[in-house]
């Protein structure tokens, strides 16, 4: 957005529609994003802020993995 809260060409690089970067469903657990989280994962670009979004991925990846495990131990069984 502009200065003063105005959209704006200028304020928005990446060219979406109305100026959104993201958005998520109510439940709050699937969303689209259009920043580069991978631009903000490491102190030395400036910013680690991204980085939270990459642990978050990898910890419901690891929950998953884990109960997908117990399921076919329990099949063996």
């Amino acid at each position: 957005m502009g200065s003063h809260g105005r959209i704006v060409p200028e304020a928005n690089p990446n060219g979406s529609i109305e100026n959104i970067a993201g958005i998520c469903n109510r439940a709050r657990n699937v969303f689209g994003l259009m920043p580069h989280p991978d631009r903000a994962s490491d102190a030395r670009l400036g910013s680690i802020d991204g980085a939270k979004i990459f642990r978050s991925m990898m910890q419901a990846i690891d929950a998953s993995r884990a109960t997908t495990a117990s399921e076919q131990v329990k099949q063996v069984a």
